[in-house]
């Protein structure tokens, strides 16, 4: 005979849900005879100062090790986990400190949940019990009924005409008992959660930074990506390009009795070759430049600004080195701005500054190009401004018409 298979999820989910609450009556009134002690103490010696303390104590060791049992059984019974409260302790303990501390620890939602909520969670846990034995005595009424004598089955039973009943009513809570079970199951889930896992607001803020870390590792790898590719396109094609130019002009000039219509072919492929070669150049500076990574940002930009076919005003004021993705960042941006105020705003002169100021680093690039420039169009500038806020920098745009056009950027360069 084949069980159904939704029939034997509900019978294992409800075998599962019902050892997770039967394993939980214990721990729920472990602070039980803390309680008692405490009541039984005070109305004998009337001393409820030195018991209050005492049981005060007690539930301060316990809560540890219940906080751990309750854990490890919500997450081996039912899979859920609820998360440690570790938030870093203050340097120098001050009243202030300490109060931020115990408002991101919040022991007294660990205290209420063990000495006051647990007791009311064992009673229902208790009664989810009852109920599956009484279903479970229900069903078999028949074979412990005949298991009796026969006076005390005909006193109890009536020559069985109750059984019937018995075993109907058993059938009934057995079917209503796996949803009982995981109605209360996913409601002590909850409440634990709530009061024993960290709050909405450390969560979210601990999936920020989780976001933070994510984000930084993926730029950071990007980069590196970047940095490979030009590496390999400068160390590969590109020398392969100029060892072909430079075939292409040895054989124009040893050959000088090649016919006219070869040597034509010859060179129009040697002056090709030379343009892909200017041309992978661009790419490869575009990409990441070599001496942006050997040298630093201040190298980079000024051979960017001694490129540039316009005057190009640089001045760069940094204390240190920035991280690679930063740099790189930044360095793209003004490229980018140049390349603009070069061929779009026709512009005759710009300016470059780069300055750190504390832990950001500001761009600014000013044109007197003919302006009109704006950021939101889908431009180009709409590109500068995601890659500047994938370091959660700020990116600006003044353009009006006739100029000049300023685009400041500022990046978080803290290490």
């Amino acid at each position: 005979m084949t069980i159904p298979a939704g029939l034997r999820r509900t019978v294992l989910r409800a075998q599962r849900d019902t050892g997770f609450l039967a394993a939980g009556v214990l721990p729920h009134l472990a602070l039980v005879p803390v309680w008692a002690w405490a009541a039984a103490t005070t109305a004998r010696t009337g001393n409820w100062l030195l018991t209050v303390s005492m049981s005060a104590g007690l539930v301060l060791l316990g809560t540890p090790v219940l906080m751990a049992v309750q854990r490890a059984r919500y997450r081996v019974l039912i899979g859920v986990d609820v998360p440690r409260l570790t938030p870093t302790a203050p340097e120098q303990w001050t009243w202030a400190s300490t109060a931020r501390w115990l408002a991101a620890t919040r022991p007294w939602r660990k205290i209420g949940y063990h000495l006051l909520l647990g007791p009311l969670l064992a009673l229902l846990e208790l009664l989810v019990l009852v109920v599956a034995a009484a279903c479970l005595a229900g069903v078999i009424a028949y074979a412990w009924a005949w298991a009796l004598p026969t006076g005390i089955r005909r006193d109890w039973f009536g020559c069985l005409t109750q059984l019937p009943a018995y075993t109907a009513a058993g059938l009934l809570l057995l079917c209503a008992l796996p949803w009982t079970a995981r109605a209360v199951a996913r409601a002590e889930a909850r409440l634990a959660l709530g009061l024993l896992g960290p709050s909405r607001a450390q969560r979210l803020q601990e999936r920020v930074d989780q976001l933070s870390v994510s984000r930084t590792a993926l730029i950071e790898a990007v980069d590196a990506e970047r940095r490979r590719i030009e590496r390999d396109l400068h160390d590969g094609t590109q020398q392969r390009l100029v060892s072909l130019a430079v075939n292409l002009g040895l054989a124009i000039a040893t050959r000088p009795d090649m016919p006219s219509d070869a040597r034509e072919v010859i060179a129009r492929a040697h002056l090709e070759a030379k343009e892909a070669i200017t041309e992978l150049n661009d790419l490869v500076r575009g990409l990441h430049p070599a001496v942006l990574e050997d040298q630093g940002l201040d190298a980079a930009l000024s051979g960017l600004a001694a490129r540039t076919p316009l005057p190009v005003r640089l001045r760069v004021n940094l204390e240190e080195r920035m991280a690679p993705h930063v740099e790189s960042v930044a360095y793209y941006v003004i490229s980018e701005a140049l390349t603009n105020a070069t061929k779009h705003a026709h512009a005759m002169r710009a300016e470059v500054i780069v300055r750190q100021v504390g832990e950001v680093l500001r761009v600014r690039v000013t044109d007197d190009g003919l302006g009109g420039a704006d950021a939101a169009a889908g431009t180009g500038l709409t590109g500068l401004a995601k890659r500047v806020g994938s370091l959660d920098g700020a990116f600006h745009v003044s353009s009006p018409a006739g100029g000049p056009t300023t685009i400041t950027a500022e990046l978080p360069c803290a290490r």
